[in-house]
């Protein structure tokens, strides 16, 4: 498994940003390794979609669970992809931590590469 964490402190309240970070049909504007989304269902919280990401323009399935103001969940359940995304919001004086955690694997033969996302991530992290 390839684990990426990253985190930022934003000027914004919690409530400013899970505005934001909850809106997951707006995703591709801001994780740019997901190109686009379709919601198939939802059932409270939790959305099942397929999501097309950059990577070869793989199709992937996801299970999005929603945790209002605290966290999102984001387990990839079919594709080239395994593992998932969990972002959190933590308040601070004010302003929000945004931690991202990244904890996937290519899945079948695809799965040699995974180092390659690991390396490839700290590249375009540092250059941010």
């Amino acid at each position: 498994m390839a684990i990426i964490e990253v985190e930022i402190e934003i000027n914004a309240t919690v409530d400013k940003v899970w505005d934001i970070v909850s809106d997951i049909d707006n995703e591709p504007k801001f994780w740019k390794g997901t190109k686009q989304v379709k919601n198939l269902s939802k059932d409270g919280n939790t959305i099942n979609r397929e999501i097309i990401i950059a990577f070869r323009d793989q199709k992937c399935l996801q299970e999005v669970t929603l945790y209002p103001k605290e966290k999102i969940e984001a387990k990839f359940t079919k594709g080239i992809l395994g593992g998932g995304k969990t972002i959190s919001l933590i308040p601070k004086d004010g302003k929000t931590i945004l931690r991202t955690i990244w904890d996937i694997k290519l899945t079948g033969m695809m799965n040699v590469f995974t180092g390659m996302i690991k390396n490839t991530s700290k590249v375009v992290l540092n250059k941010q």
